[in-house]
């Protein structure tokens, strides 16, 4: 596997087919021969245009056929979390917005992909896998986020459809999508009760993008307010009442690729300590002459190839069939968590150095942060965790 690259001998392992390598060769491809010519964006106000580009681009390069159902050795048709991963392992280590880019086709179509009609796939899948659609996933709110059965946004019934009334919070591609998978409730429901999803186009009267969100790591993020916005009852995604299930599911699928994510960012954190730590002169010798360092890299080395038997054993369980909500979970926890204290160290072994803005380690430090709270904050994945062990030992 040193043929491909370095850090992916992990791909020799038995959790991956040929065509897993296949699919990482063809990313590995993109990030050293197409992502460097993408002009990187040198203003916020750049960054949405970078983000269109960088989804047509990863587009063009199949890539983001690793988002929506493709068949499978079996002849199925399915999402390969196996291949999900991997591509947001490697975007990752390239650039956090070629990852954010990739990450949110996925999730945002997830809940097309699990039970949109056949017109509704016909639709939006193809055109988001060729990176001519961009899309959104619209279910937090301001006082609904890690709590969804919380959310207040609602879903009138009126005859052809229904009128969407409230706010989504933190929505990533906000301003940017060309349509919102949104989650709203029918009056006088409560909890997770009554919740249905909805494909929202970005062009429906009444959707407005009503404040854009400045965060450490910029991306496109906005705050929508929906006023008596229609949507057509053709745009309802399932039954109506099991959005709330349809959002879990979805986000069952693509939490482990969360943990991808993390691990890429780690991955790229531990190289850069290493390089540092070979290079930087320290009483007459290098930094990693001394023990302490040889311990730091240690324990970052460590870390790093844990994360990565808990995501891909999540990802080859699901594969399998297997339902994986603790799998999932633990697999976020220890990746998201861990790749913050990695990260934290190369700073360390950066010293000066490494709080200097624009350095590639002052980047990773803000981009790992959100990895720790979005698609279940660490304390809802202990939560899942501790939850299902009681209840399995009941």
């Amino acid at each position: 596997m040193n043929q491909l690259r370095p850090d992916l001998d992990h791909l020799s392992l038995p959790f991956f087919e040929a065509r897993h390598r296949d699919d990482a060769a063809r990313i590995i491809r993109w990030v050293d021969e197409v992502f460097p010519s993408i002009p990187a964006p040198t203003t916020c106000d750049e960054i949405d245009l970078h983000c269109r580009t960088l989804v047509k681009s990863l587009g063009d390069a199949g890539i983001l056929r690793f988002c929506v159902p493709r068949p499978n050795a079996s002849g199925k048709s399915g999402i390969d979390s196996r291949s999900l991963c991997l591509a947001r392992e490697l975007l990752a280590q390239s650039s956090a917005l070629a990852d954010f880019s990739f990450a949110m086709q996925g999730l945002s179509t997830g809940a097309i992909s699990l039970a949109g009609t056949e017109e509704q796939k016909a639709t939006y899948l193809d055109e988001v896998a060729s990176g001519n659609l961009v899309a959104a996933f619209a279910l937090s709110e301001p006082d609904a986020g890690s709590d969804v059965g919380g959310m207040s946004c609602e879903a009138v019934p009126k005859p052809g459809g229904y009128v969407l009334n409230g706010e989504k919070m933190w929505i990533s591609n906000g301003g940017i999508a060309d349509f919102y998978v949104v989650f709203a409730r029918a009056p006088g429901t409560a909890r997770s009760a009554g919740i249905s999803a909805f494909i929202v186009d970005a062009s429906a009267p009444g959707l407005e993008v009503a404040e854009r969100i400045d965060v450490i790591s910029p991306h496109p993020l906005a705050r929508l307010r929906f006023n008596d916005c229609f949507v057509g009852a053709a745009k309802r995604l399932g039954s109506e009442g099991d959005g709330f299930k349809l959002a879990m599911r979805t986000l069952d699928i693509f939490r482990t690729s969360v943990a991808a994510a993390a691990l890429g960012f780690a991955r790229k954190a531990l190289r850069l300590g290493v390089d540092r730590s070979l290079s930087r002169k320290m009483f007459g010798g290098v930094l990693a002459d001394m023990q302490l360092t040889q311990a730091t890299l240690a324990d970052m080395a460590t870390s790093v190839e844990s994360s990565a038997m808990l995501v891909y054993r999540a990802a080859w369980l699901r594969d399998q069939g297997v339902p994986t909500p603790r799998e999932a979970a633990m697999a976020k926890l220890v990746a998201t968590e861990s790749a913050q204290r990695v990260v934290d160290s190369a700073v360390q072994l950066w010293g000066g150095a490494g709080v200097r803005a624009g350095a590639e380690v002052e980047a990773l430090y803000r981009d790992v942060r959100a990895l720790r709270i979005y698609e279940g904050a660490s304390e809802v994945q202990r939560l899942i965790i501790g939850g299902g062990l009681i209840r399995e030992h009941r």
